[in-house]
């Protein structure tokens, strides 16, 4: 049985001598425990430096995503040529596995296996003779740093991170936005509390804010790129009969301050919204066609990145965001919820409540498709997405229709509806039915009932005559 590890600058193949002993798992790290113990179970059988950092960095890359180097298959085709009938022990099966298919070599991975190189990796040291340990952890430490360099510059992860940061900053921007428009309101209310009724839009309010400063210029200054020229003259007349407080020249120019930072802050939300934007239509364009650029972003951050999100089923997407929700409902033996962050896409706003749990679910599985299309597929196009949007509108034009379609020998043709007709007729009112009266006259009544007394005599005399 042959070991194989990668250490540092150099690969490392060992011999076992006691396979015996390597059969007891559980007990197998005593056999560790002193460099002269690990020099009794493995032996060191080859010794391959490399030339350089590079060289050692490429061969740790290759065997961390499961590949073959040029150096490793070199070293192995020389194993194979001396002890062709041993087993290979190997830690990633995966790596083994592309082994055996070129060298055609025979591997084993098992518990007994990771128990062995944990054992090397601590006596490493020992069963390297004539290099310091000051060396080994030197070459260690270079090693660990240029395969982390590797990882950051070549991580797909990374582009992730750049929507996962502008989302949570274009959000946090919203949040201080809000809290700072408010405040302004409040505080030049105080001075001109008209002001805010008669302009709603919050950036046009702090520009005129600006603009003007103290109430009284409002009568001399022009505002017109500004505001409408109906809103402008509603605000210099109110502006002339205001009942706020006066302030000092102090205060007002807090307050430009605050509206300076205001726009600011507004005219960088804008370039933040583009920049995400751009950014969503080339990693994702699919996704960001389905349901969004926001949402997308707040998808794939919420998720951790893309492929962490491809990862996810269709019912995992629906309610990703609403996992209290969730959770509370599975506590408390209630509904659970129909839908989380998708509840904000445009497709499931178009449609009314009652079919909105419906358009969430299919469309959180077309999502679930552009998603995976996006991270895994190696075309960029965004026709899949709009093809899936697509259905998912059809599907919500039928699911509104419904009460409008009938149902006829195929079940797919509309309903045909009658040409109208416009029919003047001219309707007279009928006194007869304001009686409530009995149509039938009390003379006739009368006569009925003198008949049948008529009647009933004659009857019972003939009954008498025929009892006789």
């Amino acid at each position: 049985l042959c070991g194989f590890g990668v250490d540092s600058l150099f690969f490392l193949p060992l011999q076992v001598l006691n396979e015996k002993k390597l059969q007891e798992v559980d007990s197998l790290w005593k056999e560790f425990e002193t460099p002269e113990k690990a020099n009794k179970i493995v032996k060191l059988k080859h010794f391959e430096k490399f030339q350089d950092t590079t060289e050692a960095l490429a061969a740790s890359t290759a065997l961390v995503e499961g590949k073959l180097s040029k150096n490793l298959k070199k070293i192995l085709k020389k194993i194979v040529a001396k002890d062709a009938h041993e087993q290979l022990a190997v830690a990633d099966a995966k790596l083994g596995g592309v082994i055996k298919d070129k060298l055609n070599l025979s591997c084993i991975h098992s518990p007994m296996v990771t128990e062995l190189m944990r054992g090397i990796r601590s006596q490493i040291e020992g069963l390297i003779t004539g290099l310091p340990s000051r060396e080994m952890a030197a070459m260690c430490l270079g090693l660990a740093h240029s395969l982390s360099r590797y990882k950051l510059k070549f991580s797909p992860d990374k582009v992730d991170t750049m929507i996962i940061q502008a989302i949570s900053l274009l959000d946090d921007l919203d949040k201080e936005l809000n809290n700072y428009i408010m405040r302004c309101r409040e505080w030049y209310g105080w001075h001109f509390p008209e002001l805010g009724k008669i302009i709603t839009d919050n950036l046009a309010y702090c520009k005129c804010v600006r603009k003007v400063g103290d109430r009284s210029n409002f009568s001399s200054s022009d505002v017109s790129d500004i505001l409408p020229e109906e809103i402008e003259e509603e605000v210099k007349a109110a502006a002339e009969i205001s009942m706020g407080t006066e302030v000092s020249e102090e205060d007002i120019n807090n307050i430009i301050h605050l509206c300076d930072q205001v726009i600011e802050i507004s005219e960088y939300r804008t370039q933040l919204y583009d920049y995400l934007k751009n950014r969503m239509m080339a990693i994702a364009p699919n996704l960001t066609i389905m349901v969004g650029e926001l949402v997308g972003a707040r998808l794939i951050a919420h998720a951790g990145s893309l492929l962490n999100l491809a990862k996810h089923p269709a019912s995992t997407v629906q309610l990703l965001g609403a996992e209290k929700a969730l959770f509370r409902a599975l506590k408390t033996k209630r509904d659970t919820p129909k839908f989380g962050l998708i509840y904000h896409a445009s497709l499931v706003g178009q449609t009314n409540t009652k079919n909105k749990g419906k358009i969430s679910r299919m469309l959180a599985a077309k999502t679930a498709l552009t998603v995976r299309y996006d991270a895994l597929g190696e075309d960029t196009s965004a026709e899949m997405g709009a093809e899936n949007r697509l259905k998912v509108e059809t599907r919500l034009r039928l699911l509104e229709e419904r009460g409008i379609r009938r149902i006829s020998g195929t079940g797919k043709a509309l309903a045909r509806t009658d040409k109208y007709q416009n029919k003047s007729e001219v309707k007279v009112f009928d006194p007869s039915g304001d009686s409530t009266l009995p149509a039938v006259s009390k003379k006739r009544k009368i006569q009925e009932v003198e008949e049948q007394d008529k009647e009933v005599p004659v009857k019972a005399k003939k009954f008498k005559a025929e009892t006789k």
